[in-house]
């Protein structure tokens, strides 16, 4: 069998508001331009040498109806005005030939900000114990994110996070956060 290995990523977010969970969940999906194909999740590696690319680029390169590998967090709600997340964390290391990771987290009651932040350390933390880096998990993310990359051993880390505030009337509020993989 031959191996897949994604030449290509994209991040996209979306929500979705309607009466029905499932919908909701689908509204997510259009509001994110990754609807039309048939989603598989699979776990949390950047694979070495992908080339992120935009939303917008990425989505051409797709065709409606395609079976399309992603990390995805999700979370939905029906109650009134609950604050809900969705992030996806990355952290790269120095060496693009190495592979990096990718986290999900998916929170209630956290703003975009909290819940991107938290994603961002997962990714980074996982990387940086891979790489052999010394870290107290105990220190604040913004020390352990110079650390690491004092280090020198991890490039850079970011996360793609939507957040929504359940909807007033009861409706299904859905969340999403993606990376979307671009096989070539």
């Amino acid at each position: 069998m031959t191996n897949l290995i994604a030449k290509k990523i994209f991040f996209t977010k979306g929500v979705g508001v309607h009466k029905d969970y499932l919908t909701s969940f689908e509204l997510a999906l259009r509001d994110a331009d990754i609807a039309a194909y048939n989603l598989v999740t699979v776990s949390s590696i950047f694979p070495p040498n992908c080339k992120r690319i935009s939303r917008e680029e990425g989505v051409k390169l797709l065709h409606p109806g395609s079976v399309v590998f992603c990390v995805m967090a999700r979370l939905a709600t029906n109650e009134p005005n609950r604050l809900i997340a969705a992030s996806i964390g990355c952290a790269l290391p120095q060496d693009a030939n190495q592979y990096g990771y990718l986290s999900e987290h998916h929170p209630y009651g956290e703003t975009e900000n909290k819940a991107g932040e938290y994603a961002e350390d997962l990714a980074a933390s996982m990387l940086a114990t891979t790489l052999g880096i010394d870290f107290d998990p105990n220190t604040a993310w913004d020390e352990r994110e110079q650390q690491f990359k004092m280090s020198g051993k991890i490039v850079k880390t970011f996360n793609s996070t939507q957040s929504a505030v359940g909807n007033k009337d009861g409706l299904w509020t859905t969340v999403i956060a993606s990376a979307v993989f671009i096989m070539e």
